[in-house]
């Protein structure tokens, strides 16, 4: 790998991280992992010798490729890079890096563009699930600039809307996958979740927490961190997940009122960091329970009129919309606000891949 490779470093929603193209690594997938930990600098807590940014939001990488599949424009593979372990998964979806799909794809001439709005069909491998991102491209060519706000990111950018398809029960195989709305685990109430990304969700007061804590208070908490891990590995068996040890699913979400006008207030462990905001597709499994009638966060929400129903997820950095239609009283489609911008694109050197596979 002495020669590098092309790689387009984008921020994805409120993540960041590097685009590939498929064609552009290794096939063989422990020599692509082994190429991607060298490409972060994993593993290290500062990731000092790579490009990761030390956080897991800033561990993540984008695999792209033209997609035969009937009406999809590109198929989207996210890796999730261990910071301060020898270890890459794709056990997960992420909605924030999914933003830069659209973007990137046409940049790199997978997507032509359509008009002043292009919108690309993407089909997200790690769940077999479609989500149709709109991107801004009058003139010609894709724009970064704009006036869509998104809590998490200090400026404004170009609106990235993203509605997703057909996401329950994506990675567990059913949107309750316990078959029960509410469960009990080590003495807590939980709702196990999966509308696009599988969550355990908890609240607050169960926990001795208040649920409105700063991120580094929480995951300063060795007690509250060893009991929402006890819980995870004990929820495994019953989302269909296993061997969770190596697993960054499911994550656990940690639900109160409301404090700023929003329909819930969150805290994420993803599983093990406390998440400076939250996912995109973990906002739509929290989004999701808490619109159905006995699960864990119904009881908490504030929730809107009408339908669709727009729900503001409170987060440690303000709050995300998610926008849900309903039919039957079920959650039938889902679609967010993002936006993305290129930060960089040109060649990474990663360490060689034999020294990382040893």
């Amino acid at each position: 790998m002495s020669e590098g490779l092309p790689v387009m470093w984008m921020r994805g929603g409120t993540s960041k991280g590097g685009y590939f193209l498929a064609s552009d690594l290794p096939r063989d997938v422990p020599t692509r992992d082994a190429v991607l930990l060298g490409v972060m600098g994993s593993p290290d807590p500062r990731q000092i010798d790579g490009m990761g940014g030390a956080d897991p939001l800033t561990s993540k990488v984008a695999v792209v490729a033209p997609s035969a599949r009937e009406g999809i424009d590109v198929d989207y593979l996210f890796l999730q890079v261990f910071v301060d372990r020898p270890l890459v998964t794709d056990a997960q979806n992420c909605g924030n890096i999914l933003a830069g799909v659209g973007p990137f794809a046409i940049e790199r001439g997978l997507v032509q563009i359509r008009g002043e709005e292009t919108p690309v069909t993407i089909w997200m491998e790690n769940s077999g699930q479609v989500a149709v991102a709109r991107v801004a491209t009058p003139d010609g060519r894709v724009v970064y600039s704009g006036d869509a706000r998104i809590d998490g990111v200090p400026r404004t950018a170009a609106p990235v809307p993203i509605a997703f398809r057909d996401t329950a029960g994506s990675s567990c195989g059913a949107l309750f996958p316990s078959g029960r709305v509410a469960d009990v685990i080590d003495g807590v109430e939980v709702t196990l979740i999966d509308n696009g990304m599988p969550c355990v969700v908890l609240r607050a007061p169960d926990l001795g927490i208040a649920g409105d804590e700063v991120p580094e208070v929480l995951e300063a908490d060795g007690t509250l961190r060893a009991r929402l891990e006890a819980i995870r590995l004990a929820a495994g068996p019953l989302m269909n997940l296993c061997e969770l040890a190596e697993k960054s699913v499911p994550k656990m979400t940690i639900v109160s009122v409301p404090r700023a006008g929003g329909a819930i207030a969150t805290r994420s462990f993803i599983p093990h960091r406390c998440h400076k905001a939250i996912g995109v597709l973990g906002a739509v499994s929290v989004a999701t329970a808490c619109l159905t009638e006995g699960a864990v966060g119904h009881d908490l929400a504030v929730l809107p009129a009408g339908n669709p129903k727009a729900l503001s997820v409170e987060h440690p950095s303000g709050e995300m919309t998610v926008v849900a239609h309903l039919k039957g009283g079920e959650v039938t489609r889902a679609e967010v606000l993002r936006t993305a911008r290129k930060l960089m694109d040109g060649i990474v050197f990663p360490k060689e891949a034999e020294a990382w596979a040893r």
